[in-house]
């Protein structure tokens, strides 16, 4: 997750942002971006609600983990040494 203020281009050189000055961000959001192979999506979320994106998307992927088993525990037994 980045913060991210909305703009979609490179920040400008401060001898040309004296000229134009930016407009004062009221409210960060936060850009979020994933990866699949060559697939790509991101999303902008506000910043009040990162906590219920991030609840929403780990009760989607632990919905679609279905195919993940849990590890069968070995039994530990008790080692014997060998009589000599």
């Amino acid at each position: 997750m980045k913060r991210y203020d909305g703009r979609t281009k490179p920040k400008p050189r401060p001898s040309k942002l004296a000229a134009n000055p930016l407009p004062p961000v009221s409210e960060y959001k936060c850009l979020i971006r994933a990866q699949l192979g060559n697939k790509k999506l991101s999303t902008v979320v506000n910043a009040k609600d990162v906590n219920k994106f991030q609840l929403a998307y780990a009760n989607l992927l632990k919905g679609n983990m279905d195919g993940l088993k849990k590890k069968d525990k070995k039994k530990v037994g008790t080692s014997t040494k060998a009589t000599q």
